[in-house]
């Protein structure tokens, strides 16, 4: 499920700082998968999974060329140090 976008987002409908990050990476114009954990069959295993990936707290889950890049707190980090846009490019995401 992490590598079939480049850009792919495990979440949970009613969580704000999933809102926060799915809007982030729609402003920039890539179009992500998003699996809300919440309304899909198996989402507690996988959330259980990200948990055991080292995910505190397991959403969101951000994965980046099928990478683990984490949750909002490194996803930020990476966006304040101007490296998030070009590791999107980097994995065809962006294109601009």
């Amino acid at each position: 499920m992490a590598s079939e976008r480049p850009v792919v987002i495990f979440s949970k409908s009613s969580c704000c700082m999933c809102h926060s990050i799915k809007t982030l990476f729609c402003d920039f114009g890539v179009n992500p998968a998003v699996h809300e954990l919440d309304e899909i069959p198996g989402g507690r295993e996988i959330e259980q999974a990200l948990s055991r990936l080292g995910c505190s707290p397991a959403v969101p889950a951000v994965f980046i060329g099928g990478e683990l890049v984490g949750g909002t707190n490194q996803v930020m980090s990476l966006h304040l140090n101007r490296s998030l846009i070009p590791m999107l490019k980097r994995v065809g995401a962006l294109w601009v």
